[in-house]
Formats: structure tokens, C-alpha cells, sequence
């Protein structure tokens, strides 16, 4: 039987990320996903790189803001590994909140007023306060291309097969079976986003979180340049011409049909922020499932079955997340201290949480 140092269950920008650095620790790597690599909730992400203080959580703002900073680097890494153009937009985001936001005016003023920064756009009378955050934003897609290319040119090996359970013999982990075949390894990580929960030896109270999108042709390429969010709706440009559109919350469990009615009513929310859209053709509609945790922290470190680790339930901060998720996740499992204190995001933190 063909053996690995570490099997990665899960081929989204979590897992593809993790397959890199452990490759590029020196480990032979497997990565096993279900189905073509990176095509749920990270294919079907915004790409907005939020890490905002008044936005994340406290337990979380030390990981958003150290990845946040990892990105450019991030995405040149893997546009040199691939060959790939990654649509990295650095433009910044208008977000329109509500009064209690209006003390944070005076943190994230505008350049210049909104209308000049974004003529196409009528401001909604019922935020009454914008901001100018210093984000990032990332054509998740694109992405998620260039690194599972990046990894499969490093010699991450891949199985498209669903999993069935971590294998473990003598209390230790010893590889994973899927429905065709079982794979030795002594180090399996569980990054299978909204599925995750669904894996043994442990328990993870992990659920799928349904969001409906859709993207729209601009009249032009410069025609929204920035982020755009409200309340109601969030706006995000592409460089090729493209606006994503989204995104519900909805607890759907893994249904993933698409709702007509509910795309209309996002495509009319983005027509009230920006009217010209009215005009503008619909290119793609779209739901994804996002890894849910009932605190909404990602769940992530080691387990108490030696050698099995998990990285997942990072929520809507996948794409964000990942390149710290990869750095931290690559020292745990060569037993060094991690970069950052992980003792909230482990899974003993929920009273269900076991051997399943």
C-alpha cells in the first residue's frame, strides 16, 4: 500500500493551502476530496478580505489581520508557482452602516465623498454613515486554479473519492478510507469545510450555511471600482468586467437548489445601491454552502487522536483565512508553536465534542 506523510481531506483554498505548505515542509501529500478540488463554498465565495476590527470577532482579529497582510505575498507565490494571473483588487471598500457606526467616521474616513468615488452610485437613505476600509479583495476562483495547479506542479498527489472515515488503529491515526480504496498515512487533517462534521473518529459540530449569488456584466470595466456593502446587499468587481452580487444567509442544510425569487431580490437590492444595473445582463446565478460552527470561530489545532488535526468552520472567512490557516496548521503538525494562540478555535470547546 502507498503511503503519504499527511492526508488532507478537502480541496477547498483551506485545504489546498495546508497541501502546499506541508509539501513545502518536505511532506508527500494526498489531498481526497469528493468531488472536482475547490468547487463548494470557495468556489462559490465573494473574495472580500474583511478584517475590520468593529466587523470580526475578538477572537478572530489577530489571524484576519495577519492573514490579510499575508495576501499579496500569498497570491504572488502562487502566480509564480502556477503560470496564473490572480485578480488581486486593492481599491479598498465604501461600507454603509447604520448610526451606531457613526462614531467609527472619524477611523475610516473617505478620500474624497462617495459620489466622486463612485459616480454609478446612489447612496442608501436608510445607512446613513460610509466608510472607507483598506480591503482587499480576491477573484476567489482564480485562486483556487492557480493553487491546486501550484500544488499538483510541487507533486501533491490528489484522489477524487468521498471519505468514510479516519482510520485509526492503536489510538493513532493511520490514513483514511474512501468508498473505493484506503490510503496510509500517519497525519490526516479534516478540512472539509460544511461536510466536516460528517468524518469520525471526532464529533465536529459543523453545518452548512446556503448563500445565494450572482454576477452581472458592467457597462464598463471602471464602472463600480470599489467594494460596495450595505446592509442589504454587497457589490464586488472584477477586472474582467464582471460584478458578484451577494449573499443570503440561510439555514437550508445542504440543499443547494437556487431560489429564483431570492436571486431577483438581490439583483433589485444591488439596483437600489446602484440604479444603472437595471440594465446590466445576469451572467452566472449560484449557491454555496459555508462551513458553520455555532460560535462562528473556525475550528482549528490538534485533536485527542494523535495524528488526526482539523481546519475547518472558518465560516464566510475561508478565503481570508487561508494563508494563516496554512502557516499556523503547517507548525502544529511539525509540533513546533504555532504563530498565533489557538487554544479558542479547538474542538474541545464544545460540550458534544468526542470520539464519534
Amino acid at each position: 500500500m502507498k503511503t503519504w506523510d499527511a492526508i488532507v481531506i478537502g480541496a477547498g483554498i483551506v485545504g489546498l493551502s495546508l497541501a502546499i505548505e506541508l509539501n513545502r515542509r518536505g511532506r508527500r501529500v494526498l489531498v481526497v476530496d469528493k468531488g472536482e478540488p475547490g468547487r463548494e463554498a470557495s468556489w462559490a465565495a465573494g473574495g472580500m478580505l474583511c478584517d475590520s476590527p468593529f466587523e470580526t470577532q475578538p477572537a478572530l482579529r489577530d489571524l484576519a489581520t495577519a492573514s490579510a497582510a499575508m495576501y499579496p505575498e500569498f497570491v504572488r507565490e502562487l502566480e509564480e508557482g502556477s503560470g496564473l494571473k490572480i485578480d488581486l483588487r486593492s481599491e479598498g471598500t465604501l461600507f454603509f452602516g447604520q448610526e451606531e457606526n457613526r462614531a467609527l467616521a472619524a477611523h475610516y474616513p473617505l478620500p474624497q465623498v462617495a459620489a466622486q468615488l463612485e459616480p454609478a452610485l446612489r447612496a442608501p437613505e436608510d445607512t446613513p454613515v460610509c466608510l472607507y476600509l483598506r480591503e482587499r479583495c480576491v477573484d476567489p476562483r482564480g485562486l483556487l486554479v492557480a493553487a491546486e495547479k501550484v500544488a499538483r506542479n510541487r507533486g501533491v498527489d490528489f484522489c477524487l473519492d468521498a471519505v468514510q472515515e479516519v482510520t485509526v488503529s492503536g489510538g493513532c491515526v493511520r490514513g483514511v478510507s474512501t468508498t473505493k480504496e484506503t490510503f496510509a498515512a500517519s497525519a490526516v487533517l479534516n478540512c472539509a469545510g460544511a461536510w466536516a462534521g460528517q468524518i469520525s473518529p471526532i464529533a465536529l459540530p459543523t453545518r452548512p450555511v446556503k448563500g445565494h449569488m450572482l454576477s452581472v456584466l458592467m457597462p464598463d470595466k471602471e464602472f463600480v471600482r470599489h467594494v460596495i456593502r450595505t446592509p442589504d446587499v454587497y457589490l464586488i468587481p472584477r477586472s474582467d468586467g464582471r460584478l458578484v452580487i451577494g449573499a443570503t444567509s440561510e439555514e437550508a442544510g445542504f440543499d443547494k437548489q437556487i431560489v429564483p425569487q431570492t436571486i431577483e431580490k438581490q439583483r433589485q437590492a444591488a439596483i437600489e445601491v446602484v440604479p444603472a444595473l437595471a440594465d446590466a445582463p445576469v451572467m452566472e446565478t449560484w449557491t454555496g454552502l459555508r462551513p458553520g460552527t455555532p460560535d462562528k470561530l473556525p475550528i482549528m489545532g490538534a485533536t485527542p487522536v494523535p495524528g488526526y488535526f482539523v481546519a475547518t468552520g472558518h465560516y464566510r472567512d475561508g478565503i481570508l483565512l487561508a494563508p494563516v490557516t496554512a502557516r499556523v496548521m503547517g507548525q502544529v503538525i511539525a509540533g513546533e508553536r504555532p504563530a498565533f494562540d489557538l487554544a479558542a478555535f479547538g474542538a474541545e470547546r464544545f460540550p458534544k465534542q468526542g470520539m464519534s
